[in-house]
């Protein structure tokens, strides 16, 4: 019983481990296959997603992913 309880304990922040992961690689795909291979932007955001892990990913995708695609409309 104590380990079905601890079990529920831990399930949002599996959850929540696996939906940021899921962020993470969903905004390295979107990087890699959308941003314009002008000058060294791509690689930039590239490494700051990479480095930067979840935080990284959410600084692109609030800030340079709507700059994107209101300039490429991709």
């Amino acid at each position: 019983m104590e380990a079905l309880i601890g079990l529920a304990c831990m399930l949002p922040f599996i959850l929540l481990s696996i939906a940021g992961t899921v962020f993470w690689i969903w905004m390295l795909v979107d990087c890699l296959t959308k941003e314009p291979s002008e000058g060294n932007d791509k690689i930039i955001w590239v490494l700051v997603i990479v480095f930067l892990q979840i935080i990284g990913a959410a600084v692109y995708y609030f800030v340079r992913r709507p700059e994107r695609i209101s300039q490429t409309g991709q």
